[in-house]
């Protein structure tokens, strides 16, 4: 980013100008209101903390119907004009993508199925699968040190994220590599942040097939997993569920997870390796390492914003906003904001706020997944500290010290790197 890019003409969905470095763009449009319309799609900006999460927390006026894809593909009638949009949100959401995801469905339906997932992603069932993680992380460091190339992203990130939400509802392990290919196959598609006019309404229809079958095994055949709990588990209501019901649940917790705690999970052992006093610190004090995950979360959040749809005027800090517009909250822009973060652009792994970061969103859809993402980032890095004596950065991949070259994720929704070459040392000699 240089001060000559002219932010009024920025095109931040389908640009390329902020994909490495979202920030500076992030600043100005703080610096112009923390509540702004950019022109080329007419979406309201919140870059503001205070603001960002007054919208998160505001379900009866945004809605969440398009959470995930924003001004793309667009609502499927006209929504100008009106005073409330509501009820047309009612009558069309079922024609959006992702529509009958959890993510993408707003009070009573939402309060629901959500009920469905929180009774069974509880601090003792996280517990309970912790020992699997940090056997999991041994395994896949394993792997990752064995290989000619310490590629993170491939070699750990992606299969560990995958193997530790498997386990934990409980997917046979024969099936385990199915998945992998499967998923692998479906993220070269259209999805989470495309700018395609027309997108695949469930582009999930291959994790539904597949969580359907074990869903109805498990109500035939129930067993000792979080598969089984989900499919017996009834609403607040007392009705046993639709199979489908609980399988978008089940496919909600093993797709959006991953995708997290996988960028997470790059951000965190990019900055270890870029900082060696950083990384010997971590060394040296253990029990700094949950609040550099906290840090980790507010520098670079894995998300960079959600979608919400305005169901009526509303006004959010100070700044009118019209009935039927799409707002886009920016947590990497909130994390960043310098009235709730002191030197909000300075990495410090002792920030006694850290935890107050926004990207696990707010309010009624704040990240279920959150606990287990921060567990599998603690984990790897312990491990990954625990078995090396240096984590560094690969310059023959990323360039020296002075001038790194990364790639990151082309969406206008997701933030992190596509690879991370890394030096290790192994603490052990090789046998």
């Amino acid at each position: 980013m240089t001060d000559a890019l002219d932010y009024d003409a920025l095109d931040f969905f389908r640009g390329t100008e902020t994909v490495a470095d979202p920030y500076p763009y992030f600043d100005w449009l703080r610096k112009e209101c923390p509540v702004r319309r950019e022109p080329a799609y007419g979406v309201y900006m919140v870059t503001g903390y205070e603001e960002a999460f007054a919208v998160y927390t505001d379900p009866d006026t945004f809605s969440s119907c398009n959470s995930v894809t924003g001004p793309f593909p667009g609502f499927p009638v006209p929504l100008e004009g009106q005073d409330d949009v509501s009820a047309l949100i009612a009558e069309h959401r079922g024609e959006l993508p992702f529509s009958d995801q959890i993510i993408t469905m707003d009070p009573p339906e939402h309060y629901d199925h959500r009920h469905l997932l929180m009774r069974q992603l509880t601090p003792k069932r996280l517990k309970e699968n912790e020992d699997f993680v940090w056997r999991l992380a041994d395994r896949q460091i394993d792997e990752l040190m064995g290989g000619d190339e310490h590629e993170l992203m491939t070699g750990y990130a992606n299969p560990f994220a995958m193997f530790v939400i498997a386990d934990l509802l409980g997917v046979p392990e024969s099936d385990h590599e199915e998945f992998r290919t499967a998923l692998s196959r479906q993220n070269r598609g259209g999805g989470v942040g495309s700018t395609k006019s027309e997108m695949s309404h469930n582009p999930l229809e291959w994790l539904y097939e597949r969580f359907s079958r074990y869903i109805e095994d498990r109500r035939r055949t129930p067993r000792d997993d979080v598969l089984t709990a989900l499919a017996s588990t009834r609403f607040p209501n007392g009705d046993l569920p639709e199979v489908i019901d609980v399988v978008r649940v089940a496919t909600n917790v093993f797709a959006a997870g991953q995708e997290t705690t996988v960028r997470l999970l790059g951000t965190a052992l990019q900055l270890i390796g870029d900082d060696p006093e950083l990384q010997q610190l971590l060394r040296d004090r253990r029990d700094l390492i949950p609040n550099f995950v906290e840090e980790t979360l507010r520098m670079e959040a894995p998300v960079k914003g959600d979608f919400r749809l305005a169901r009526c005027p509303a006004s959010v800090g100070g700044v009118d906003i019209p009935a039927g517009v799409t707002v886009m909250v920016l947590n990497g822009a909130a994390n960043r904001d310098p009235r709730r973060f002191s030197d909000p652009n300075e990495f410090q792994v002792q920030r006694d706020n850290a935890r107050e970061h926004l990207a696990f969103g707010r309010g009624v859809h704040s990240c279920p997944g959150g606990p287990l993402a921060r567990l599998e980032t603690r984990v790897s890095i312990e491990r990954l500290l625990d078995r090396t004596t240096h984590i560094g950065v690969s310059e023959e991949h990323h360039g020296p010290p002075d001038a790194r070259r990364y790639d990151y994720m082309p969406t206008y929704i997701l933030r992190g790197l596509t690879r991370l070459h890394l030096e290790l040392t192994s603490a052990r000699p090789a046998s």
